[in-house]
């Protein structure tokens, strides 16, 4: 059952709804939820018991705070702030305790009428918004200190001030609360702008309070998970949420309960969910060593002097540092896949070793035969900047040592385990399984660079009209390990050139609201998402102001068609993974810096993407007249039935 809270009549009079009265701010409600009395006699008694608060310096009003924390405002007669508290005599003082029905002030009724005003007593609840869920309320002739209405109080999570702006460590708190408590959670990682839960009952997570309180930007569920959208702040928010949740022990990363889900549908979740969790982790230093190869590729170019010689130690040490994140590539995929699976990341990691090698890598490149079967010969191949082979090793790895633990002694388990893993999931990888997933990769990636090369114009459009409708979802991930597959195979990557337009788009529609807009709080968020969105992280960007608004993110969308537009019609390429304004680098070709055909293009197509977008929200996407919609509603993933 509900708390509830009485209150009183102030004086003898008639009770009247707050809507009857005759100040308009005080009727709309625009001061709290309350009531007014119009008052026959001169004595004025205090409604609830508690707190003053407040008393007006002109005497016409007083506050009281009460144990329920009910900030009750006690105002005599309509605009007699201007009577400069002639008619008043108080009883009271701030901080002095009162009980409900104690005397507290008398008015001069004939004074107040003589001068023209209303002696209407309004007695309003101000921090109603908070802590108010309803109000009962009885109108007509009342004696003084007589019940006339029932406050409705909200429970503790309802009376949560949503618009206040929480510490790292408490806004962790009220995550871990809100998505059921350490009890509901097996597992949690983070990418760039998202938390990501792995949660036993998506149905305990409480997504309308999480995603209205301050400093989160929306909640959704997918891809077997439920992301709660943090922003730039994520990593140490995540930080204090792992505080928050102590030793999750081997809790798997996914939910194991049977959700009801299409089994199909569920499969693909959690298929999707286990490539983002072993590759978010490794995003940052992927694109860091992609902004150095393409400074370094900058450097060298004869158009600028030549300030970096390719056969020089300097060049040669950075560029090892820049190709380091690939080379090892396997390395850092198996570790955090197998952190991902609550498995021995050193074994994993091991695995990624023995796919760098770089006697292995030498063979690979000459495709040296490791045995032949029937005339088929089995090769060596070249696993270094690979990513879906040592996916499907780690989880192999977890298979193979779930299975050791189970048949092997105790005592066997340090030595043995390690040894077996190792030595079979490897040879697994290097003449099975690892051939036929490079094979489907590589054939993939260089698939749809030919299909954007070959359609030019239409690939860029209908790619760059639509790609940031997968941020929304969260599935964008999905196209990371593609992306970055397709750099390792070909060099190159056609479809992240068109990406990189979309989010300079999203960027400039969002520069448009921030500088339209004469909303501080807007002009701050709208700054800040467009510095995001221009450095390659939308998120900020849509969840906080586009989609709120959904013709910026319409405008933002048809600005990234046309610089897509322009990136496929002239058939520009990226070289490295950097996304945005702050990717330009990656369009510098390390092979032959001399040409500078996909940079010029990168250049057009944000110049396109930005004026398009800009222009399409200043003059149709935002103004301040318009009402910022709620965040995004929960997305249903395929199959739920939630």
């Amino acid at each position: 059952m509900a708390q509830t809270s009485q209150l009183l009549a102030p004086a003898n009079g008639t009770v009247i709804a707050l809507a009857k009265t005759s100040d308009p701010i005080f009727a709309q409600g625009t001061m709290g939820q309350g009531f007014g009395l119009t008052p026959t006699d001169s004595q004025v008694v205090a409604p609830v018991s508690g707190k003053v608060s407040m008393v007006a310096d002109s005497k016409h009003a007083i506050g009281i705070v009460t144990n329920d924390g009910l900030e009750v405002l006690i105002h005599m007669g309509v605009d007699t702030v201007g009577l400069a508290g002639k008619p008043f005599q108080l009883n009271v003082v701030p901080e002095q305790e009162v009980r409900a029905g104690d005397a507290i002030a008398t008015m001069d009724l004939e004074q107040i009428q003589a001068s023209g005003l209303d002696t209407t007593i309004m007695v309003l609840i101000t921090n109603s918004a908070q802590v108010l869920s309803g109000l009962d309320l009885t109108e007509g002739a009342v004696h003084s200190a007589a019940p006339v209405a029932t406050a409705f109080l909200k429970s503790q999570e309802e009376a949560h001030d949503s618009s206040k702006k929480l510490s790292h460590a408490e806004l962790a708190k009220f995550i871990v609360k809100n998505v059921g408590g350490k009890a509901n959670v097996n597992n949690v990682i983070h990418c760039i702008t998202r938390l990501r839960f792995y949660l036993k009952d998506e149905g305990k997570a409480n997504d309308e309070i999480l995603k209205n309180q301050r400093g989160i930007l929306d909640v959704m569920h997918a891809s077997g998970q439920y992301q709660v959208v943090i922003g730039n702040e994520v990593v140490p928010v995540f930080e204090e949420v792992v505080k928050e949740l102590g030793d999750l022990g081997d809790a798997p990363a996914q939910p194991q309960t049977d959700d009801g889900k299409n089994p199909v549908s569920k499969a693909f979740g959690n298929l999707i969910g286990f490539i983002t969790g072993s590759m978010s982790p490794v995003v940052g230093v992927i694109a860091a060593a992609g902004i150095l190869k393409g400074l370094l590729a900058l450097l060298t170019l004869p158009q600028l002097g030549a300030l970096l010689d390719v056969k020089s130690t300097a060049y040669i040490t950075l560029s090892a540092i820049g190709d380091s994140a690939f080379f090892f590539l396997p390395i850092l995929v198996g570790f955090s896949a197998a952190k991902r699976l609550n498995s021995d990341p050193i074994i994993a990691a091991v695995i990624g070793g023995v796919l760098a090698y770089p006697q292995l890598i030498e063979w690979g490149k000459a495709f040296k035969t490791m045995f032949e079967v029937g005339g088929f010969k089995f090769q060596f191949l070249n696993y270094s900047y690979s990513i879906f082979p040592m996916i499907l090793a780690a989880w192999l790895a977890k298979k193979c040592e779930d299975w050791l633990k189970k048949v092997l002694p105790s005592y066997l388990h340090m030595i043995f385990i390690p040894l077996i893993t190792v030595l079979v999931v490897s040879v697994i990888t290097l003449v099975i399984t690892g051939p036929v997933i490079q094979g489907i990769a590589n054939g993939v990636a260089v698939l749809i660079n030919w299909l954007v090369s070959v359609s030019g114009w239409a690939g860029g459009l209908i790619i760059g009209g639509f790609y940031q409708l997968l941020v929304i979802f969260g599935l964008h991930w999905g196209v990371v390990p593609l992306v970055a597959q397709q750099i390792a195979g070909t060099g190159q990557s056609a479809l992240n050139a068109i990406i990189c337009s979309t989010m300079i788009s999203q960027g400039a529609a969002v520069l448009a609201v921030a500088l339209k807009s004469k909303k501080e709080d807007t002009k701050e968020l709208g700054f800040a998402a467009a510095i995001s969105a221009f450095c390659g992280v939308t998120e900020p960007a849509i969840y906080g102001v586009n989609l709120r608004y959904r013709k910026v993110f319409v405008s933002g969308l048809i600005g990234s068609a046309a610089g897509g537009f322009i990136t496929g019609l002239f058939h520009g390429t990226m070289f490295g993974f950097t996304g945005g304004l702050i990717g330009f680098s990656s369009f510098f070709n390390p092979q032959h810096p001399t040409d500078l055909s996909s940079f010029y293009t990168f250049l057009l197509a944000s110049a396109v993407s930005i004026i398009v977008s800009f222009i399409i929200t200043w003059v149709w996407g935002y103004n301040d007249q318009m009402t910022m919609g709620k965040k995004v509603a929960k997305k249903q993933r395929p199959g739920s039935t939630k």
